[in-house]
């Protein structure tokens, strides 16, 4: 009688409308569809993302040409020290003379290495200081030189950046210019060079 119990309770209908046996409803067929994809694109793109990484890295190794040695030129350029230097060697100069300056000192790009400005210069100082610079070490002379050219040329004044008064020199080396140093404030333009000068000859000590 015990074993035609069991046999009853496990074959009646009511064991067979359990939930574990009810098939899906549409409704939760398309919300276990969605989850299913939802998991497959997530795998999917985990796949993708893992073999990408490597093509990625590929391209940025194959961007990094290398050039040919005949392309390239090594130029000379003033340390920051060095600038240093000589824009306090031009101040100092500049004061011994009795006299309030500004004094920059650009590389041979015209990029600023150092700029100072003395006690007692005055604003518009600061900004001819750096143009003298700039334009000492473009045409790689003398400003006091350059002013003789605009007789002949006189639209080169008209050059961005460039001031053509005496008061800057340029710096060279083996001949050729690796920077400029420009003072405005003194008196005169002459004495404005003689700073300058006096900024350039440091670096030869």
């Amino acid at each position: 009688m015990t074993d035609n119990a069991t046999t009853q309770t496990t074959d009646s209908p009511a064991a067979a409308k359990t939930p574990a046996a009810k098939k899906l409803s549409p409704r939760a067929r398309i919300a276990a569809g969605a989850v299913a994809l939802a998991l497959l694109g997530a795998g999917t793109f985990g796949a993708v993302s893992a073999t990408a990484a490597p093509a990625q890295a590929t391209t940025t190794a194959a961007a990094a040409a290398t050039v040919d040695e005949g392309l390239t030129r090594t130029s000379t350029h003033l340390t920051l020290g060095a600038a240093t230097r000589a824009a306090r060697a031009a101040v100092d100069a500049a004061k011994k003379g009795g006299h309030a300056v500004s004094v920059a000192v650009v590389d041979r790009n015209g990029n600023t290495l150092v700029q100072l400005r003395g006690d007692g210069a005055g604003p518009q100082s600061y900004e001819s200081a750096g143009r003298k610079a700039f334009t000492a070490v473009s045409w790689n002379a003398p400003t006091s030189e350059l002013v003789k050219r605009l007789d002949q040329a006189p639209t080169l004044k008209d050059i961005p950046g460039t001031l053509f008064l005496a008061g800057g020199t340029p710096v060279q080396a083996e001949g050729a210019p690796i920077a400029g140093i420009g003072v405005a404030g003194a008196p005169s333009g002459a004495l404005d060079e003689q700073y300058a000068t006096a900024g350039a000859d440091a670096l030869g000590k």
